[in-house]
């Protein structure tokens, strides 16, 4: 593969709240933790590697968070990629702790949540977030404690936009009647389309859709199977090159911790699948 086919900016380009333009492959960083999102990854060289490696394949948009590690992925960003790119956009989320190797707890408390905003800022090295994800709600908080912390921080200047994530339409509504929301990160893939109605919403109302898990499951799927043959392609590309195709508000983060598996991930910028092939992925994969 080429320098050229590898490169982000081969999706075209896509508008993160009206004023942030980004390449349309994104990069997820959970991935660059160690086992169960926990800890230190097996390299910090290697991650570190895998952060450069985006950048220099015009990634510009980079999803993480807080309690990836916990602190260790913004940790690493900023080590590897500080001072950033013009053009850089770090996604950072709050409202998750960790107990331990794959535990996620909900803590949407406003107190967390300025709490985890100020550590992302330090760890980062930035004055502001550019998007700012809510990350989970808790059945604890009401919504609007939630989010209403979020807006005050953003009226502080210390977020420029706000996102939400693992929400239902009920919940990004009312959170819509406190603050524009810019994005919604929920999961979805040709195997999982829990948010179908979510992505077809994202568009109607010129969000941006963050699919999280967006490789999965796919292996033994032959109809993916059959469109990559056909295109010369790995499941991997096909499954992103789809997501892509989907709908004009989804913009893929798709996460490792391998330059190898980056560099085929964003070779999938470059795939064009025909309407008949996208419309036969979305029928029968899921």
């Amino acid at each position: 593969m080429s320098e050229q086919s590898m490169h982000a900016g081969v999706a075209g380009t896509i508008d993160v709240g009206g004023d942030l333009t980004v390449n349309r492959l994104g990069f997820g960083a959970m991935r660059i933790t160690g086992d169960g999102i926990w800890g230190e990854p097996p390299s910090r060289d290697e991650a570190k590697e895998v952060l450069r490696r985006a950048v220099e394949l015009g990634v510009n948009f980079i999803d993480t968070a807080d309690s990836y590690g916990p602190d260790v992925s913004e940790e690493l960003i900023a080590e590897a990629l500080y001072p950033y790119p013009d053009d850089l956009v770090i996604a950072t989320k709050g409202g998750l702790v960790r107990a331990g190797p794959d535990q996620w707890t909900p803590d949407g408390r406003p107190e967390h949540l300025r709490a985890a905003l100020e550590g992302s800022l330090r760890k980062l090295r930035l004055d502001r977030i550019p998007l700012y994800q809510f990350h989970r709600p808790d059945p604890k908080v009401p919504l609007e404690d939630s989010i209403g912390t979020l807006v005050q921080l953003k009226n502080e200047g210390k977020i420029r936009h706000i996102g939400v994530s693992n929400v239902t339409e009920e919940q990004l509504r009312a959170a819509q009647r406190i603050t524009p929301v810019v994005s919604v990160q929920n999961r979805y893939n040709a195997d999982d389309r829990t948010s179908e109605s979510m992505v077809d919403l994202c568009e109607q109302e010129q969000m941006v859709f963050l699919p999280w898990a967006p490789i999965q499951n796919l292996d033994d799927n032959p109809t993916i199977g059959a469109v990559a043959r056909r295109h010369g392609a790995t499941t991997r590309q096909i499954v992103l090159a789809w997501l892509m195709a989907r709908s004009p508000s989804i913009l893929p983060i798709p996460g490792t911790g391998s330059v190898r598996h980056l560099e085929e991930n964003l070779a999938a910028a470059g795939i064009k699948l025909s309407p008949a092939e996208v419309a036969d992925i979305s029928k029968h994969a899921a």
